[in-house]
């Protein structure tokens, strides 16, 4: 069983789906756990009171924003005085395409690139000089197999983000592998979190689940547990790597 004692995490959106279930993994490997949220807490604060503060720490941030971004790792940082690990998973998922109205277009690129790409950066780089002065730290991002494949007309924005965020990762991984850390990729397909769950079960979207060789979407438990393997140690060479979790509906 993979153990993750002793070892503090801080998970962004960590309030449901992906985030909700790593975190959950994370907290029964042993892990310490920064529970980041932002517009509702949901999973994060049960967690919290399932697992209590020496355990947890509940920090709401608004990743849309430069300074909420550095100011969620300071908080995070101080909790236990060292991060070992960090999970970028938090994303905005909005829907948009060129025939709709410029005004929804800008807006949704705009949120798209601060969320799901300026602010992985930020934090990345608070990691990489963190964990770069102690000469160890493991970083795990979600990205998407959007990132390899492309995406529907409306969200272009969303797959475009996940793309930037896999130069950035093997960026890391390359530059930054002989001072300790490690950096990976994971590309889910579809997932059956409270968000994606209603648009492919929905009868006039059956073709979305009918690509998939597997027949349905991932639970987001197993997507916590390969973030919690990676996060481990155990698999250190791989820096760098993207380990697809799609239901064989995608390789690249």
């Amino acid at each position: 069983m993979i153990t993750l004692e002793g070892r503090t995490i801080l998970v962004t959106g960590a309030s449901k789906g992906i985030g909700a279930a790593t975190a959950r993994v994370l907290l029964e490997a042993g892990a310490d756990v920064v529970l980041h949220w932002h517009t509702e807490e949901a999973e994060a604060g049960r967690l919290a009171t399932e697992y209590g503060p020496a355990r947890t720490c509940l920090c709401r941030a608004d990743l849309g924003q430069r300074e909420a971004v550095r100011g969620l790792w300071q908080q995070a940082l101080g909790w236990k005085g060292e991060l070992d690990g960090l999970v970028n998973n938090a994303a905005v998922m909005p829907y948009s395409a060129p025939e709709d109205p410029v005004a929804d277009w800008d807006r949704d690129w705009d949120r798209c690139w601060a969320v799901n790409v300026r602010a992985v950066a930020d934090l990345s780089r608070e990691a990489i000089l963190h964990m770069g002065a102690r000469g160890r730290g493991t970083i795990v991002t979600v990205s998407s197999r959007a990132a390899f494949r492309g995406d529907l007309a409306d969200a272009m924005h969303y797959a475009a983000s996940k793309g930037a965020l896999v130069a950035l990762t093997r960026s890391i991984a390359k530059n930054y592998a002989k001072a300790g850390i490690r950096a990976y990729l994971v590309a889910p397909g579809w997932v059956r979190t409270e968000r994606v769950a209603p648009r492919i079960d929905a009868p006039e979207n059956a073709h979305m689940l009918a690509e998939t060789p597997m027949g349905d979407a991932a639970p987001p438990r197993e997507v916590g547990h390969v973030i919690a393997f990676l996060l481990s140690g155990l698999a250190q060479h791989a820096t760098g790597a993207t380990v697809d979790i799609n239901g064989a509906s995608y390789f690249h």
